[in-house]
């Protein structure tokens, strides 16, 4: 079996958006340092793109959480891999994730750092797939809703090929 990748969102398509959503962070954050996290591995190329747009002194942080179940279904239990490297205290936090889908993961890792007492803490998102949500979560930037399709680039992965496509397509599987 085979792939096929077809062109979703063109890397200019992307390239835009991402400018429009940082104007609205620079604007948001007017007077403030941003604190950015980036959920790993997808998240990477995503928030690097973002950080050299924001004009607001930016920090960096990552984390890497890893979902149990099978490739198709969730069983919502979420462990962290490798946490932060710095506290969140009096920090105005910026989550950067490449997609969000049921939401799970997101709740999680929210509830988890909003314990850490940051200032503030607002989640953005290249991706959104909001027709799977089966958890609330609370987008505050978010570039495109898609559909429920698989798709990568940009970061997002199949089999851990296709990340470093500078546009979003979505995997057709061929026989």
């Amino acid at each position: 079996m085979s792939e096929k990748i077809r062109v979703l969102l063109s890397e200019e398509e992307v390239d835009a958006r991402i400018q429009e959503v940082a104007d609205m962070i620079n604007k948001d954050y007017d007077g403030k340092d941003v604190h950015m996290i980036c959920v790993l591995k997808g998240g990477v190329f995503f928030m690097c793109e973002l950080a050299k747009r924001i004009t607001r002194p930016v920090t960096l942080d990552f984390m890497s959480v890893s979902s149990y179940g099978d490739d198709t279904k969730s069983s919502g239990v979420v462990k962290i891999v490798k946490d932060l490297d710095q506290p969140l205290e009096g920090k105005d936090v910026l989550i950067v994730e490449d997609i969000i889908d049921s939401g799970r993961t997101l709740s999680y890792l929210l509830r988890i750092l909003k314990g850490r007492h940051p200032a503030s803490i607002r989640l953005c998102t290249l991706l959104d797939k909001p027709e799977r949500r089966v958890t609330d979560v609370e987008v505050d930037y978010c570039c495109f809703n898609i559909p429920d399709e698989f798709v990568v680039g940009y970061g997002l992965d199949y089999a851990q090929k296709y990340r470093n496509l500078p546009y979003i397509g979505v995997v057709e599987l061929q026989d």
